[in-house]
Parts: structure tokens; sequence; C-alpha cells
């Protein structure tokens, strides 16, 4: 006998959970008994209480109740049960081995004695200040490593004292190699730093906008006419009396322009032929 009911709305949301769950690879039941890694162990204050933290504290087996004798006033109830112990002083530090003669080492022991522990911290400082400088994100920088390593290592010399603020251009050797072999100046593009690149550019960029406009550039020609009006007077006055000195070059030709200039402003019919006078007949 068939039995006519009404079949459930299959929702969404189910749809896509269980597509999703049968995706995910089966995961082991969350429980106390089949994980391996639950272990149930018994309270201990010297585990679990902040009364002990830093301390050394050992179990002390009685036959009668600790509890009985505990004075809250002088411990806490954590330590009922428990005494305290000192930790053992730290054994020194035995001195470091005595190294091997210079002149007769072998030169793997001279590089660990003798080479190693003044360029290790040279290296790691170098690459700090590196990083400060941001040569690993860059593909060019100002930061030069050689530079970096041997001002660091003139300072930290232990056999001399006094170095801690000298530059690397004060030290003798790089003066020496600097005047023989000088190097070319670096380009802003490595000098500024990006705040500054920024400010400069910015700033030029603002200017070009502002001379642009009409009256700053009324400004501008009016302020180029003027400075030529206004230059040096000696200089004016040097040429002005060049051109009308008598007997120069200058002013002879001045006078023919001035000549022929003054004679164009007249009509051909109007203009007279001159010729030089000549020495009279005696």
């Amino acid at each position: 006998m068939s039995i006519i009911g009404q079949k459930p709305e299959v929702k969404l949301w189910d749809e896509i959970c269980k597509e999703f769950a049968l995706m995910r690879p089966p995961f082991p039941k969350d429980d106390d008994q089949g994980s391996v890694t639950t272990d149930i162990t018994e309270f201990r204050p010297e585990a679990h209480s902040p009364v002990m933290f830093g301390h050394r504290a050992e179990r002390v087996e009685v036959d009668s109740q600790a509890a009985d004798d505990f004075d809250p006033a002088s411990s806490h109830p954590a330590c009922v049960g428990y005494t305290m112990m000192e930790r053992p002083s730290k054994p020194a530090t035995p001195p470091p081995p005595t190294p091997p003669p210079r002149e007769t080492c072998m030169p793997r022991e001279y590089l660990e004695h003798y080479i190693f522990p003044v360029l290790l911290p040279a290296l790691l400082a170098m690459l700090k200040q590196a990083k400060k400088e941001k040569c690993f994100e860059r593909k060019r920088f100002r930061f030069n490593g050689c530079d970096y390593l041997t001002e660091y290592l003139w300072r930290h010399n232990p056999k001399y004292s006094g170095r801690e603020s000298d530059q690397l251009e004060e030290i003798p050797f790089v003066k020496q190699i600097l005047a023989e072999n000088p190097r070319p100046p670096l380009p802003l593009s490595l000098i500024w730093t990006e705040h500054e690149a920024a400010v400069v550019i910015q700033s030029f960029y603002r200017g070009f906008k502002v001379r642009k406009e009409d009256h700053i550039q009324e400004l501008r020609q009016w302020q180029r006419e003027w400075h030529d009006e206004n230059a040096d007077i000696k200089l004016k006055v040097d040429e002005f009396w060049k051109e009308h000195e008598p007997g120069s070059e200058r002013g002879s030709a001045r006078k023919i322009r001035d000549h022929k200039s003054h004679s164009a402003r007249y009509p051909a019919c109007y203009k007279l032929r001159t010729w030089s006078p000549s020495p009279e007949r005696s």
C-alpha cells in the first residue's frame, strides 16, 4: 500500500554544507579516550601555582597531616607538603683557551683565534646597517659595505683608543688612496633620502604650475626687462664712451650708421651727393 506524503524541501544552505563536508578529509573524533596526547595527571602546585614560579620545591612525605601545622600568616596554602630549596649557583665559566702563537699556528687556527673574533662582529654590524639603509629592497643604493667595514675595524681596534668618532675620510691610508684615485661624486638620487627627494620634486612641480599662470608670466617679463635696463651702469658708461670717442672704430661705424638712417628718411630726389674736401691749390 502506497503512502502519499509531502517531500521535505531541500534548502540551498544544507546542500552547500553537504558538498563541502564531502570534500573534507575524515577527521578522528576529538575525545580524551581516543587522543594520544591527552595525559591526565594529578594536580601539582609546583607545576601549576604561580607561587612556585621561579623556585625549587620538593615534596616532603610525612606520616601525619601536613595541613594541621599550616600557618596561613607565614606561608601560602599551595606550599603545604612542600619545602623550598635554594637554587645552586651557576658554575664559573671556564676561561678561554690560550690562543696559539701567531707565527707557528696553522692557518685554520689563525683564522679561528685571530681573524674571526674581530671580523664576525663587524660583518654582523654591516648587515644591520645594510638593512637600515634598505639595501635588501632596492637595486641601487649609496651604502658601501667595504667602506663600512674599514671604518668599523678602524674604530674598534683594541690596540688603539680615541678612534670612536673618526670618519672614513679621516683615516690616513684612505686619504692617500682617495688622493691617488678620486671617486666620482654620487648622484643626488643616491644621496637624498625618500623624504628629501619628495620635497624637492613637489616644490619644483608647484613652482612650475605657478609660473604657468598669466599674471606670473607678465611679472617675470617685466622683471626681465627691468633687469636689462638696470644692468651694471659702469659697463653702460664704458660702452657709451667707446661708441662716441673720436677716432675709435665704433665711433666711426656709429656715425656712418646714423648718417644712413638719417638719409633714409628723405626721398631719393632730395639726397645730395657730397665729396670730401680737397686741399686748396697754391
